[in-house]
């Protein structure tokens, strides 16, 4: 950054504000690669790619749909649920600085209506109502924080409160796909879903480990990694039917009337002028809540899903992207929609499926070669049509003949698939991967294994420790009616990595167990990563640059400087310039 434009930081208060900077510089920064988002989608990959991010969003979204069509009194159904999706995926794939990010009903969101529900219904509120409020609300406090370039603040969000979060998820999925079968008490229906659901679980995780061994020719391998999961949903819709089976009344996704709303007493359109103004006004609370839960799970979702593990090439925009989130979320309340926002692991998910993969031979701790290959992501396909036909192909579910089809996929398959996205969620986790080494034998562990690097052994037990116990304790409030407050307590893991951690393991430690969530070109539109031994080694030499620039020349500058981030298997080093976000 030259001198003239870093000078007149030197007068300026840590409090100023410059009003829509960040939304201006992430229009900048993105809106030259607009044109090649369309000409970069003519690519093998966005088919597959489209299919597996279609099963994978409509599927869990149903579940979600049933969860909240039990327990909002009918208020949000299937069609809510998938138009809410619709209306993420077409405006995020459109107008979006972040395309490749998935955005429709979460877990998280879902165990939020039905608390809202649980608390406004003894009150004789009109919940519908009381929701599209909360959404206006919504609306109004993201544009306010978009404006005022909060997600500068990202910068603080590392892998650590990333990994907590992706735990938590990776549990919901397990847990919903246990909820569904339980509710299906204990017929015959009961045990035929059972199976079903374990073998869709095998049958697509087999698949998944297949694609990334070295059996079978290249082609076969990339069709069962691509097709596997769906073609696995779609045999077993089938399997429930052959034989002895057939005479077996199993349950399936229960649809309704194509492009109506659940509730036959009202239309799409809500009625938010009947509310009172208390009404309104007792909504304002609930948005806040809802506005932290967003603020933090869809830009994790968008860090997640531009990782440092993904060689992407074209430049991110949380503070755009927050804005349309608020617009969003105004517009399904007022369409009487569940609120969307970016799912994990979908969106990781999407990116990971649009990778393109070259082989590369496995090395020894001596550099020799072992015999074997690992498969490297040369690039990302970044494009906007997958995300956009994935949601064409939503709405399309809509209508009657497709709801036809939805009403035959037995609920057995739909466990399934939650037991797959929740296991591989876990087995992609950083946690995941700390708490295998500390099961691992340490004779066994190869030496030139990251965490080999930590001298004390109980550094990392701590750090694990501290992580479990925050990932339980959020799991647990979520399933009491204190739930709606859990958006504050995943707050919270940003200031307890900050603050809390830094006090109890030494820098080098922390260096080791965590690190920036996205490389410094992704996150060069918020001020840069914090977090990992060597971005805080960098920022200390910054600041002594800094000061030598200025007592020589009278004014700051920065120069090209080097980050690099340590976190389990992956090491990576860049050298970038070093941009600062203004607040």
């Amino acid at each position: 950054m030259d001198a003239e434009r870093q000078a007149p930081r030197q007068g300026e208060r840590w409090w100023k504000i410059h009003l829509f900077r960040g939304m201006i510089n992430d229009l900048k920064r993105r809106t030259p690669y607009y044109l090649s988002d369309w000409v970069d989608a003519w690519d093998y990959r966005v088919v597959p790619a489209t299919i597996y991010m279609y099963f994978a969003n409509i599927l869990p979204a149903l579940a979600f749909s049933l969860d909240m069509f039990q327990n909002t009194g009918t208020e949000y159904g299937v069609n809510e649920v998938l138009l809410a999706s619709v209306l993420g995926a077409v405006v995020f794939s459109l107008f979006s600085a972040q395309p490749l990010v998935i955005v429709g009903v979460t877990g998280p969101i879902t165990v939020f209506n039905y608390t809202v529900y649980d608390i406004m219904e003894p009150t004789g509120v009109n919940y519908i109502g009381f929701m599209c409020w909360i959404g206006i609300w919504s609306l109004i406090l993201h544009w306010l924080l978009a404006i005022t370039n909060s997600c500068n603040w990202l910068r603080w969000v590392t892998r650590f409160p990333c990994d907590i979060f992706g735990f938590y998820v990776a549990f919901i999925y397990l847990q919903k796909g246990v909820q569904v079968l339980e509710r299906l008490g204990g017929s015959s229906s009961f045990y035929l879903s059972i199976v079903v659901a374990l073998l869709v679980f095998m049958c697509a995780y087999i698949c998944g480990i297949i694609g990334g061994s070295s059996l079978f020719k290249h082609w076969i391998r990339i069709f069962i990694k691509d097709y596997g999961t769906p073609l696995t949903l779609i045999f077993f819709t089938g399997f429930v039917h052959i034989g002895r089976m057939r005479g077996v009344d199993i349950d399936v996704l229960p649809t309704s009337t194509s492009f109506m709303p659940t509730n036959d007493n009202r239309n799409w359109l809500v009625n938010f002028w009947d509310m009172s103004a208390g009404d309104i006004f007792l909504a304002l609370p609930f948005a806040v809540l809802l506005t932290v839960l967003f603020w933090f799970d869809h830009n994790v979702s968008s860090l997640i899903a531009q990782g440092s593990e993904f060689p992407l090439r074209k430049p991110a925009g949380f503070h755009w992207d927050l804005f349309l989130l608020g617009l969003t979320v105004g517009v399904a309340g007022i369409l009487g929609l569940p609120f969307p926002n970016g799912l994990i692991p979908q969106a990781p998910f999407h990116t990971d499926s649009l990778c393109v993969t070259k082989p590369v031979k496995e090395l020894n701790e001596k550099g020799e070669d072992k015999g074997g290959y690992t498969f490297e992501a040369t690039h990302v396909v970044e494009q906007r049509v997958s995300n956009l036909a994935q949601g064409l192909l939503t709405l399309g579910t809509m209508s009657a003949p497709l709801l036809v089809v939805l009403n035959l996929i037995p609920q057995g398959v739909l466990a399934g698939l939650f037991f797959v996205m929740g296991i591989q969620a876990l087995e992609a986790n950083g946690m995941t991967d700390k708490l295998l080494f500390l099961c691992r034998d340490q004779h066994l562990t190869p030496s030139n294994h990251p965490l080999k690097a930590i001298k004390r052994r109980s550094a990392i037990w701590i750090f694990v420790g501290i992580q479990f116990v925050s990932f339980v304790a959020t799991f647990a409030i979520t399933q009491t009616v204190a739930a709606v407050g859990f958006p504050v307590f995943i707050f919270a893991l940003i200031p307890i990595r900050a603050l809390l951690l830094p006090k109890i393991l030494s820098p080098d430690e922390l260096g080791v167990l965590d690190a920036p969530t996205a490389s410094p070109f992704t996150m060069e539109g918020i001020g840069g990563s914090w977090g990992g031994r060597e971005s805080e080694e960098t920022t200390e030499v910054e600041e002594e640059n800094e000061g030598v620039m200025a007592g020589a020349t009278g004014e700051g500058s920065h120069g090209a400087t080097t980050t690099g981030t340590v976190s389990g298997d992956n090491v990576e080093r860049r050298s970038v310039g070093s941009t600062r976000a203004s607040k």
